[in-house]
């Protein structure tokens, strides 16, 4: 029984109150706009659409490729189809699980991602794939020499302990192997410029440079 005084709660149960007005049962209540936010969430976490149209979920098989490349990938040639907007990193790593690049920022900014194409050192987060079209690319797994020997650059990060937790490795390591091959590792103020587009979180930046000052004389002339 209703308490005296007290309006009952029938917008509560979703109807309009008695002369709310012909377009009462348009109005959104509290409990209206709750339900339909748990839909929504609910048909997103679920892969689907809002109108029951099934979208695509991570799982599920890749479309179909509208672009080919040919590539030469740490000496090997491949021919690839893919989707003309991927970046030279997701191919290297999805499709042909060459894993050394690191995906960190994604934006270009902290150089884990660093590989060489045509032997310069690119970010390859932010080069298309078709832009490697007929070129070559080193990434971290193609840097060794062939007899299973370590390059000097990777065995110059091992002796001055250049790394912490080894995220950013890899694209350090490419970076500078460019660095030294570029004409930049004269000095340590010119190293530090050269490699600043790279970055380390755990801090171990005085032991890169020493890396690279250690490695570059044994490159001279590679």
């Amino acid at each position: 029984m209703p308490v005296p005084g007290e309006r009952p709660n029938q917008e509560a149960e979703g109807e309009p109150g008695a002369g709310a007005g012909p377009n009462a049962a348009l109005r959104l209540t509290r409990r209206r706009f709750t339900a339909g936010s748990l839909a929504a969430a609910t048909a997103a976490a679920s892969g689907l659409s809002l109108r029951g149209v099934g979208c695509s979920s991570p799982d599920a098989p890749a479309t179909s490729a509208d672009a080919t490349v040919r590539m030469t990938v740490n000496g090997a040639r491949v021919e690839l189809g893919i989707d003309q907007r991927s970046s030279l990193l997701d191919v290297l790593r999805e499709q042909l699980r060459l894993t050394g690049a690191k995906k960190g920022c994604d934006h270009g900014q902290c150089g884990a991602c660093t590989v060489h194409l045509d032997g310069r050192r690119v970010a390859s987060c932010l080069t298309l794939a078709v832009q490697a079209d007929g070129r070559e690319i080193t990434t971290i797994e193609g840097l060794s020499p062939k007899d299973g020997r370590l390059h000097v650059m990777q065995q110059a990060f091992i002796d001055r302990d250049a790394l912490q937790c080894g995220y950013c490795t890899p694209g350090q390591i490419m970076a500078a192997v460019a660095c030294v091959r570029e004409g930049n590792a004269g000095s340590a103020e010119q190293i530090r410029e050269a490699m600043s587009g790279n970055l380390c979180r755990c801090g171990a930046y005085p032991n890169i440079v020493a890396a690279i000052q250690q490695a570059a004389p044994e490159m001279e002339g590679t």
